[in-house]
C-alpha cells in the first residue's frame, strides 16, 4: 500500500546532501551547514504532528576515516540547527560489508518505523541520490528524490517522484501521490538541451 497524505505518519530524511550540505566524511560539527529552508520545513512537519527522522550511511566509520563519536557530534550539531528528530539511524558499514542497513537496503527504514511504532507504508523518505529512493521502495515507504548537482541523471529519471527542494518534496507528500515526477526546472532544461537519450 502506497503512502498518501492520509496515512502519512513520519517523514524520514537522508542527512548529507538533503538536510545539510554534503561535506564528505565530515567529523567536524562546525562544518555543518543546513540547506536554506530546512528548519522551516521540519518545523512545519512537527507542527502537523508528524514524526521526523534521519537515516544516514556513514561508511567513513568502516573505512577508519571517522569515529562513531565524531558522527554523533555532527548529528548533535544537526539537531542544534534543525531541531529535534524523533529517530536517528546510522549505518557504519562499508559497501562490501553485506549489511542489511546500508541504503539501498531497507534496514534503516524498517528499524526507524519499528521504533516509531508505525508501518513503513505510513512513512516517506526524502533523499538526494538513487539509493535513497531505492531504499524507500524496498521498505514499502514512499520515496521522493531532491536532486543536487551531484545526483546522476539516470537516478532522476528512475525516481518515482522528484522535487526541486525540501519544501516541494513535503508538499508532494501532503498532497498525496502523483503520477509522474516533477523535474526541477534546471534539470528539465538540461534534458531538453541534451535531446532524446
Amino acid at each position: 500500500m502506497a503512502t498518501n497524505a492520509l496515512t502519512l505518519k513520519a517523514v524520514l530524511f537522508d542527512r548529507d546532501g538533503t538536510l545539510v550540505v554534503d561535506v564528505p566524511y565530515n567529523g567536524d560539527p562546525q562544518l555543518v551547514e543546513p540547506y536554506p529552508g530546512a528548519r522551516r520545513v521540519l518545523d512545519g512537519l512537527r507542527s502537523l504532528g508528524l514524526a521526523t527522522g534521519v537515516l544516514s550511511n556513514q561508511s567513513g566509520i568502516a573505512r577508519g576515516l571517522l569515529t562513531a563519536e565524531q558522527v554523533d557530534s555532527v548529528n548533535a550539531r544537526v539537531e542544534d540547527l534543525l531541531g529535534p528528530f524523533d529517530v536517528w539511524e546510522i549505518c557504519p558499514h562499508g559497501a562490501g560489508d553485506g549489511c542489511l542497513c546500508r541504503k539501498p537496503a531497507p534496514g534503516m527504514i524498517h528499524s526507524a518505523c519499528r521504533r516509531l511504532g508505525i508501518d513503513p507504508s505510513e512513512a516517506a523518505f526524502i533523499g538526494d541520490i538513487g539509493s535513497d529512493v531505492e531504499a524507500a521502495a524496498a521498505a514499502g515507504a514512499r520515496g521522493v528524490l531532491v536532486p543536487t548537482p551531484q545526483t546522476r541523471t539516470e537516478e532522476v529519471e528512475a525516481a518515482p517522484e522528484v522535487a526541486a527542494d525540501l519544501g516541494q518534496a513535503v508538499a508532494l507528500l501532503l498532497q498525496g501521490p502523483i503520477q509522474r515526477p516533477l523535474l526541477p526546472e534546471q534539470l528539465l532544461q538540461d534534458q531538453l538541451l541534451q535531446g532524446p537519450a
